[in-house]
């Protein structure tokens, strides 16, 4: 048998003779993963964000004035913003106009006074006429009808003159309550037929706030709901207000209902600003959750509760009722209570009983 080279003898004797291991040659033992976190949420009240709904304020009383006759714009002493006061001229038409149809009435009388008298001359005429047999019964009843014809006539005209002067009195046009003018419709020079809208005028002692709720919210909500209404452009308190009517028929596009809220202090806003109004629920607070973090199973909605004791935590799943779904949350009727931690990602990754690592806030 031929001897081995020297140097290959060595690297054939096994490392652990001269009393060291390769790094491959050391057993390997395996390393169990940590647990996974978790983002988690701590169920409470519903977030103040979830409750703030946007809306303005408006005015309670508000009417669009117009002339009661055809007639043409010669002045219009107001415009959008200006305070008026009640009985204040907003504008008049032209008086000729007017004066002229208020002489055409009077022109119209007196013609109807002249064929009634010839119908009345006429018809004491042919009566006696009659009696005496000269004039014949249908020329009697002839002149009875022309008498009647010609009598309605003047009651008529006398009509049309009541009707023109008075229309003659609308030619100046006023505030019946004070207010501020929030809407413009015609200009001076402007012809305007009867009724035609000429100025909006708005009340500005009640005002009140508009918001609008889709039907699933407005069916959580009692007649005795507060909300707390502040400006959109500023973080200091409101005011507080209560639902005052709510308007019968839904927004086609929105699919929202107009809900008119009295404030306890209108006077602070000006008309058209933009508020905030929030849902009071410190008399009873409404548990919410994420829309992320409910899963739905054969046996109704879920969620993933954390039990941490100590530094441990495991998932458990547990089976909870919604009411409604509000600006992404879902309001929670049953199956779990403040305090409780749930997650709210990576739902559909866990499993019963799994182990989970620290929390996470969202």
């Amino acid at each position: 048998m031929k001897a081995l080279p020297v140097g290959l003898a060595l690297i054939l004797i096994p490392a652990a003779v001269f009393g060291f291991e390769l790094p491959w040659s050391r057993p390997t033992t395996p390393v169990e993963p940590r647990p996974r976190p978790v983002v988690t949420e701590i169920v409470s009240d519903l977030p103040v964000e979830a409750r703030a709904i946007p809306g303005v304020i408006v005015a309670h009383t508000e009417v669009t004035l117009g002339f009661q006759t055809l007639g043409r714009i010669v002045t219009r002493d107001v415009d959008i913003g200006d305070r008026v006061q009640q009985g204040e001229l907003l504008a008049a038409q032209d008086p000729e106009y007017l004066a002229d149809e208020v002489r055409a009435a009077e022109a119209a009388v007196a013609a109807t006074q002249v064929q009634l008298s010839t119908a009345e001359a006429t018809a004491n005429r042919t009566s006696e006429l009659a009696h005496r047999n000269v004039a014949t019964t249908a020329q009697f009843e002839q002149a009875e009808r022309a008498l009647a014809a010609a009598r309605a006539a003047a009651d008529q005209a006398r009509s049309e003159l009541i009707r023109a002067e008075d229309a003659a009195g609308f030619a100046h046009l006023t505030a019946p309550f004070a207010g501020i003018i929030s809407g413009v419709h015609a200009s001076a020079g402007a012809v305007v037929s009867a009724g035609e809208p000429v100025v909006t005028l708005s009340s500005d002692r009640d005002n009140e706030a508009v918001i609008d709720l889709p039907e699933a919210v407005l069916s959580e909500l009692d007649d005795e709901a507060r909300f707390e209404v502040r400006l959109e452009s500023s973080a200091r308190a409101g005011t507080q207000a209560r639902i005052a009517r709510i308007e019968p028929l839904s927004d086609a596009a929105t699919r929202t209902k107009r809900v008119h809220l009295a404030l306890d202090d209108g006077k602070r806003f000006r008309l058209g600003a933009l508020i905030i109004a929030t849902l009071d629920t410190s008399d009873h607070p409404r548990l919410s959750i994420p829309e992320s973090a409910v899963l739905n199973s054969p046996e109704g909605q879920v969620v993933w509760c954390v039990l941490r004791q100590g530094d441990t935590a495991t998932v458990q799943a547990r089976l909870i009722t919604t009411s409604m779904l509000l600006a992404g949350r879902y309001l929670v009727e049953t199956g779990l209570k403040p305090g409780d931690e749930i997650v709210i990602r990576g739902v559909h990754s866990l499993i019963e009983g799994q182990i989970v690592g620290r929390r996470i806030a969202p």
